[in-house]
């Protein structure tokens, strides 16, 4: 079985999207506004698995502390000043082992976000 998408609703719509497109790289492969739904579907490419972005002016942005979404990117330092620069708090790198490092970032709607390399 494959997992086909992960769902966040957020009263930040737009600024949850560029996040994930500024940040992630992901594009958006369905964009439900023009059918009069403020929903979109951001993911790599075709056949890779969506963050589905809902919005709800009624959501709690708060996120789940337990529950995190992770990213491979080529240079975690890199990755995480650049999310600094833009203003967003980050946790300290983690390296739990010689070739593993990540860092936590929470997105617009609360959402922790791994980037790892």
């Amino acid at each position: 079985m494959k997992m086909v998408h992960v769902t966040v609703q957020t009263a930040c719509f737009e600024e949850e999207i560029g996040f994930y497109q500024e940040h992630a790289g992901l594009k958006i492969v369905r964009d439900m506004r023009s059918a009069g739904r403020n929903m979109v579907f951001l993911a790599n490419g075709d056949g890779e698995t969506n963050i589905e972005i809902i919005e709800n002016k009624e959501a709690d942005n708060s996120g789940n502390p337990n529950l995190s979404v992770g990213f491979c990117t080529e240079d975690v330092d890199k990755k995480r000043e650049k999310l600094i620069e833009c203003g967003f708090d980050v946790t300290p790198i983690i390296a739990p082992a010689p070739d593993v490092k990540f860092f936590f970032v929470t997105d617009p709607a609360g959402v922790k976000v791994q980037f790892i390399n």
